[in-house]
């Protein structure tokens, strides 16, 4: 059974704005908090604040945050083409990022790591997809349908540019993703092994879902 078309709560979307140059500090606490483990940030804050700031200016990349009494409670990073826009941004502005990601980047952990993240768009599949790769709230915003909205901003913007499907990647065993996901009508489109964990390849076709129109919110860069 398809989903329902989405129920929006104005209030909600008012405080959805594009994400801009001075919310990457803020940006960059939500993700270090949230994905403390991951490779980004496991090479510090700093790093993580450099490379935001660095995406803004990528056109690939589209970044929303939920911006509520002149804080950041919540934010979701997408991109167009990860794989084109990843190269682009480490060819464009690697002299920061690799100052930044120094203090941390030589530990044999972490440069596995980084050696795992960089093949990640061979073996996740769907490679030409674009694609939800980030989404972090703070905890008390957490139940209260505000992720909804945001992944709604984003399928919506990614519509309105011309695109017919995006993906979501997640851990198998990560309940709350997976029902999440499913709830909006992902499918499941395959398994595969990343950090050496059982990963999931969703895709959600845009034009086909009810919850999704094609609307833009994000200034083309």
């Amino acid at each position: 059974m398809s989903p329902k078309p989405f129920q929006v709560d104005p209030d909600v979307m008012a405080k959805i704005r594009p994400m801009l140059a001075l919310d990457t500090p803020q940006v960059a606490a939500l993700h270090h908090a949230a994905m403390g483990r991951s490779t980004w940030a496991l090479l510090g804050s700093d790093f993580l604040q450099a490379l935001y700031a660095s995406l803004i200016d990528d056109e690939l990349f589209l970044g929303f945050v939920y911006e509520e009494h002149g804080e950041i409670g919540g934010f979701i990073a997408g991109s167009q083409n990860t794989e084109r826009m990843l190269a682009e941004t480490m060819r464009r502005a690697w002299p920061i990022l690799a100052w930044k990601a120094m203090p941390r980047v030589m530990k044999p952990r972490v440069i596995a790591r980084i050696w795992q993240t960089h093949r990640y768009t061979q073996v996740s599949g769907a490679k030409d997809l674009p694609e939800s790769l980030f989404c972090s709230f703070k905890p008390n915003l957490r139940g209260k349908r505000i992720s909804g909205h945001i992944n709604k901003v984003l399928f919506d913007e990614l519509l309105a540019r011309g695109h017919s499907s995006v993906k979501v990647t997640t851990e198998a065993d990560n309940e709350g993703a997976n029902r999440q996901l499913t709830s909006w009508g992902f499918e499941d489109g395959g398994r595969f092994s990343f950090y050496g964990k059982d990963m999931v390849l969703y895709v959600l076709d845009l034009e086909a879902s009810a919850r999704v129109e094609a609307v833009s919110r994000h200034p083309a860069v």
